[in-house]
């Protein structure tokens, strides 16, 4: 059987479009200006709720800390009639079976990192069989990192053909391709990385692990939504995106959502192709849920603390 590299002729990522890094910065900045109307903003934070990939991935991860994160993610705020799910409850391949049980036929997705999550430093035998079995083990998407010292290293076609077979060792499960932003350091090779992970098969780019400092920013989010759009234009594919770690208030996220539809149009605006990594997101966008039906915020402490 060929590989893919021998059957398809691949662009040249080292031609990807260079970024102006001063004007991403600018226009990043324009979306957290938008004024948003009282009577839409309700709506909106239905919509974050409803993004979010509720995540657990500790060292220190239970049985019972994963059924509760499943349960908040079925029951986010029973006091509060008309609350949408979250999209997603994302854990280690380890507790991908108790996610799913406990999730039962909620409709809430299970999603798996893998691929030696975080670091991505493991030969690509290892990275398959994690994947496939957090895929065996029931995992609806894998959110997967790709190996930044080879990126770095100049590699692409090393980034290319890890992804590819990656994807191939989903199977039905989406794939989620983590850049870790954080560690590329330039928006042109966020750019690049982005490029790549799309043209191998990438249903969603995601910013980062959440381990790394900084994660999800807008500018990179807007550097990785033009990507998308780009990409959508030359070959007509839909490619979602995963901004994640450090998106903690929901005014934040409605700006994120301001920017997704002015980049890529309403069509986006759904958890089946934009979502937010985050846990303490979804506590944020439930306090204010609650002050704008009652007027008052609730205290912290009626809300659970994952």
């Amino acid at each position: 059987m060929p590989g893919l590299k021998s059957i398809v002729t691949l662009p040249d990522f080292s031609l990807s479009p260079r970024i102006d890094q001063v004007g991403v910065e600018e226009r990043a900045s324009r979306f957290t200006k938008r004024s948003i109307k009282k009577e839409s903003k309700m709506n909106g934070l239905k919509l974050v709720l409803n993004m979010i990939d509720l995540t657990t991935l500790e060292g220190k991860d239970t049985d019972g800390k994963v059924k509760q994160l499943c349960y908040k993610a079925m029951h986010p705020h029973d006091a509060l009639p008309g609350v949408p799910t979250v999209a997603a409850v994302c854990v280690y391949p380890s507790m991908v079976k108790v996610a799913k049980k406990a999730l039962g036929d909620s409709g809430i997705k299970v999603a798996s990192v893998s691929t030696a999550f975080p670091s991505g430093q493991a030969p690509k035998d290892v990275k398959i069989r994690d994947t496939k079995f957090a895929v065996s083990e029931g995992a609806d998407e894998i959110d997967m990192v790709i190996s930044r010292g080879k990126f770095h290293a100049g590699e692409y076609n090393f980034v290319f053909d890890e992804i590819a077979a990656i994807k191939e060792a989903c199977g039905d499960a989406r794939l989620k391709v983590i850049l870790e932003t954080g560690e590329l350091g330039t928006f042109d090779k966020v750019r690049r990385a982005s490029d790549i992970a799309m043209h191998a098969g990438a249903d969603f780019i995601k910013t980062s692990t959440g381990k790394i400092q900084p994660a999800a920013t807008m500018p990179v989010t807007l550097v990785m939504l033009e990507a998308i759009r780009d990409f959508y234009y030359k070959t007509g594919k839909m490619i979602g995106m995963k901004p994640a770690g450090g998106i903690s208030k929901s005014k934040l996220a409605l700006h994120y959502l301001v920017m997704v539809k002015e980049v890529l149009g309403e069509d986006w605006l759904s958890n089946e192709w934009f979502r937010f990594g985050a846990s303490s997101l979804a506590n944020d966008v439930l306090m204010q849920m609650v002050k704008e039906k009652t007027g008052s915020y609730q205290a912290a402490n009626y809300f659970s603390v994952d």
